[in-house]
């Protein structure tokens, strides 16, 4: 594949790495400083910038007809703007808060925990996650995807930054230098806790993640998530 990376930072330079690594060609690349070649020679484009410049790249390449994987987080207010735009450029869009193929098994693995947990009132739930330091949103995408799945099959309003109240569903953000990625599911009672977790130990995960989806958007039109590649559908 001729690749367009969007967002040349470390995440960036790993898929470039990796890309390579596995025989696809990086045509164009762009950060918030620079450019280099050309955007129109990709079959796709990998997006990873920040949230303040997501929906002009995502913009840019389906108005280009340059299918799009986005894994920037931070921008989702304006996702229904970015379809509209797919379906009337009859486009190719994927995106996740977390590409790393682990990350998605432990989303399904977390429905799943919920569901179960669902009926078991003396339990209450909570989230856990740890980032970088240098990280632009908080909660996490992440973070937010994993309290989606829970709201599914729970009777809280809705999920709280830092909050203390039954009512919502708590997530707490703590931001450590170098720490690519950890997200902890916690059920507790008086008598016990659950915990399910996964920990990033490097960005190579989310690259090869992003890296399938890309390989496997090629080709396809419409609007796609990582259950599509991974086949692993809703409950």
């Amino acid at each position: 594949m001729n690749i367009a990376i969007l967002g040349y930072g470390k995440m960036g330079k790993t898929i470039e790495h990796l890309a390579t690594q596995k025989g696809h060609r990086i045509v164009y690349k762009s950060s918030s400083t620079s450019t280099e070649g050309n955007l129109t020679d990709a079959e796709i484009a990998l997006e990873f910038s920040i949230p303040k410049t997501a929906v002009a790249n995502i913009t840019l390449c389906l108005e280009n007809n340059i299918p799009v994987v986005s894994g920037t987080t931070g921008w989702l207010d304006k996702y229904s703007e970015v379809l509209k735009i797919c379906e009337h450029r009859n486009g190719s869009f994927i995106h996740a808060s977390n590409f790393s193929i682990g990350v998605n098994l432990f989303f399904k693995l977390n429905e799943y925990m919920a569901q179960l947990m669902k009926t078991r009132k003396e339990y209450n739930v909570a989230i856990e996650e740890i980032h970088h330091s240098n990280k632009k949103d908080t909660p996490s995408g992440t973070a937010i995807t994993i309290a989606e799945g829970i709201l599914k099959h729970s009777e809280k309003i809705h999920w709280k930054l830092d909050g203390t109240d039954n009512d919502h569903l708590n997530i707490s953000a703590k931001r450590i230098n170098d720490v690519k990625g950890t997200h902890m599911v916690n059920y507790f009672s008086e008598i016990d806790t659950l915990t399910i977790k996964h920990a990033a130990h490097s960005r190579d995960g989310f690259a090869i993640g992003a890296i399938l989806a890309a390989e496997w958007l090629i080709g396809k039109k419409g609007v796609f998530t990582m259950k599509d590649v991974l086949k692993i559908g809703d409950w």
